[in-house]
């Protein structure tokens, strides 16, 4: 053989070794590209609505919760609705999360007026402020208040049955209800702001406007303000001007020969449900 040829067969050997090198290369680049899946765009955005999905599914749940405890504390006494956070105390922090949604949605809060109107008024007040939430009338005004509600979370609140609290009798100025007039026994609540109040001590009321809509099963707001009335307090004010909620003002009377506590006819006030969304 001339060394042309063997130079020629060589040639071709080492073409063909070299073809089978590229030929294992590829393979092995195919088999770790198939095994290994690639992050394609189409899989980001798959994710990212997966995610949206899971906290939509978790606001649901958290609202429906909120409507669940929300409706139980329109239709049930002060003491049932105390014993029922005492069974679950957590289910206190649920309800005031949902009750903080809907408050976001109301162009006002009630309880910036008044914490408003107890800035003018004699910063010696004491406040026994029931259904204090989360204590905001404390931690905007100078006064002395006694926070009240039906669960404590903060050492500064007292928690009890709005009709049975551990104040004594003739000890504040100004008797709050923001939006807490909730129980089927409301009326207890009121009778126990009158033990509480000195003579001449003020009453503000706050609540959903709905609730006093004699047109569409609420209370007449004559009719409950004559109960107070008799009850031993003077109408000073009536603010309907507010779209979401109405203010009343009354003083407890220095001199009042009331009505025995079961001939006062107190209206049924309208539960305030929300409707899912």
């Amino acid at each position: 053989m001339t060394n042309k040829k063997r130079k020629r067969n060589n040639n071709n050997n080492n073409n063909n070794n070299n073809k089978n090198d590229v030929s294992k290369k590829n393979q092995q680049e195919i088999s770790s590209a198939s095994s290994t899946p690639k992050r394609t765009k189409s899989n980001q955005p798959s994710n990212f609505l997966q995610k949206i999905l899971v906290l939509q599914m978790r606001a649901r749940l958290s609202g429906g919760h909120f409507r669940m405890i929300n409706e139980k504390l329109y239709t049930c006494t002060g003491k049932e609705a105390l014993n029922y956070f005492r069974e679950d105390s957590s289910l206190f922090n649920l309800y005031h999360a949902g009750y903080k949604t809907q408050m976001s949605n109301w162009p006002e809060q009630p309880v910036n007026v008044i914490i408003k109107w107890l800035k003018k008024q004699n910063p010696s007040f004491v406040v026994a402020d029931f259904g204090c939430g989360e204590a905001l009338i404390s931690k905007s005004v100078k006064n002395t208040v006694f926070s009240l509600d039906l669960v404590s979370n903060d050492p500064d609140v007292i928690a009890c049955d709005m009709a049975n609290t551990p104040l004594d009798s003739s000890s504040a100025d100004v008797a709050v209800f923001c939006l807490s007039l909730m129980g089927t026994n409301y009326q207890t609540y009121l009778e126990e702001a009158y033990r509480v109040l000195k003579l001449g001590g003020w009453l503000l009321i706050a609540e959903v406007k709905s609730r006093f809509d004699p047109n569409n099963g609420g209370a007449d707001p004559e009719k409950f303000s004559k109960a107070i009335s008799e009850l031993g307090f003077n109408s000073v004010k009536r603010d309907f001007s507010n779209k979401m909620f109405l203010l009343f003002y009354f003083t407890k009377k220095e001199k009042h020969d009331s009505k025995r506590k079961k001939e006062i006819e107190w209206p049924s006030l309208k539960p305030c449900l929300y409707k899912r969304r």
